[in-house]
């Protein structure tokens, strides 16, 4: 990388040789040992003391916004090339830069709005649609994705990322027949290529092709794609082809931590084809649990609480019993306990659910007081129905 650098400056510096006698002079072979050894923030120093403030000729700004760059000193990089773009609100190169810069500081509004400004002036620099892209998605703007994924393909339709992020944006929106001729194209050019393989191996699914959808998967599994987008999808399209044994290999091998649901289910239904019942049912019991969110307790105990406080108390019990469905977490069944016995005056519930909520095996120390609690009612209450 740093000889990338070393090369680009070395570029950059003679191409501005014609400039010289405007520009203050510099010590090169001082700069190429700075550039050369990635001491960039030294280089920067050095440039300033020739180049004293104020700086107003664009070359010089440019040398230095450079540097300040490669140093990593982004908010003076920028100063730089704001200054050459106030200068000339032609030059994309400036407007470009500040854009890298912002992207690389996390600020997208900011690039997005410089890339914005840079298409006005050129509209045939396939990276800043790409990019602009990439902005749009991550505020789920679809309509801007698509304009700038399809400009960016017509530039350059081979492009690899483009190309499997338009295809996939295609089938997003039902677009089939556009994401297959953008794929065609670009698969054309690249046979081998994971990304693409991958997006066909969606598009195919998307469409039902099962049989191309596993002639994909077991190209990309023999190209060493291990992902789990890729073994579900494959393990899906093999149950659909009847292959049931080879959607039970492929699913069941991914690890425990990539399972979901669509795996367990199409691994059950396998099964269930297969006529083993015993192993249908576990994969189905287990597609159920892993549909269900491992907090479903808390937000109905939540809701529980919350009901209780506006004294809707059969929608609060109601709320607690369902949290009890999903787990049966200790507090659940103290909050439940504690409604029975203060709010709906049921003393046998109440005493039913403090038992269990004592056999829970509450932790002995942040609940002590609900413990201590709990065991003097279960007495008191045991002794009442006597």
């Amino acid at each position: 990388m740093k000889y990338l650098s070393l090369l680009l400056f070395i570029a950059f510096y003679f191409s501005m040789e014609s400039y010289a006698q405007e520009t203050r002079k510099t010590d090169d072979a001082l700069l190429l040992d700075y550039y050369q050894g990635g001491r960039y923030a030294e280089a920067l120093t050095y440039l300033k003391t020739v180049y004293a403030e104020p700086v107003s000729d664009a070359k010089e700004l440019t040398r230095l916004a450079y540097t300040a760059s490669m140093a990593n000193k982004l908010p003076e990089a920028e100063a730089y090339y704001q200054q050459i773009y106030n200068r000339d609100t032609t030059n994309k190169t400036s407007l470009y830069n500040m854009a890298t810069i912002n992207q690389r500081r996390g600020n997208n509004f900011k690039a997005e709005s410089y890339l914005k400004k840079y298409i006005k002036l050129d509209t045939t620099t396939f990276a800043v649609y790409k990019q602009l892209a990439n902005f749009a998605a991550t505020k789920a703007d679809f309509t801007a994705q698509l304009a700038y994924l399809q400009r960016a393909n017509k530039l350059d339709s081979i492009e690899f990322d483009v190309a499997a992020d338009l295809s996939d944006l295609y089938v997003k929106l039902k677009f089939n027949q556009q994401a297959e001729k953008v794929l065609s194209v670009a698969i054309a050019a690249d046979p081998e290529n994971i990304v693409l393989l991958q997006s066909l191996l969606k598009l195919a699914s998307a469409q039902k092709k099962w049989q191309l959808a596993v002639k994909t998967g077991e190209q990309l599994l023999q190209a060493g794609d291990g992902s789990a987008f890729t073994a579900t999808k494959l393990g899906v399209a093999y149950y659909q082809m009847k292959s049931y044994r080879c959607g039970i290999e492929t699913l069941a091998a991914l690890p425990d931590i990539f399972q979901t649901e669509v795996t367990a289910y199409f691994t059950g239904a396998c099964y269930k084809q297969l006529k083993d019942p015993k192993n249908a049912v576990y994969y189905f019991d287990k597609a159920i649990k892993l549909s269900i969110s491992p907090s479903t307790n808390t937000y109905y105990s939540e809701m529980g609480d919350t009901y209780e406080g506006m004294k809707l108390l059969s929608k609060a019990q109601s709320s607690y019993q369902k949290a009890l469905l999903y787990d049966e977490k200790p507090l659940t069944l103290y909050f439940l306990a504690n409604l029975f016995d203060r709010q709906l005056k049921d003393p046998s519930s109440a005493l039913k659910y403090f038992k269990k909520y004592l056999a829970s095996k509450p932790d002995a120390n942040e609940e002590k007081d609900y413990i201590a609690y709990s065991k003097s009612r279960v007495e008191q209450l045991t002794a009442a129905k006597k």
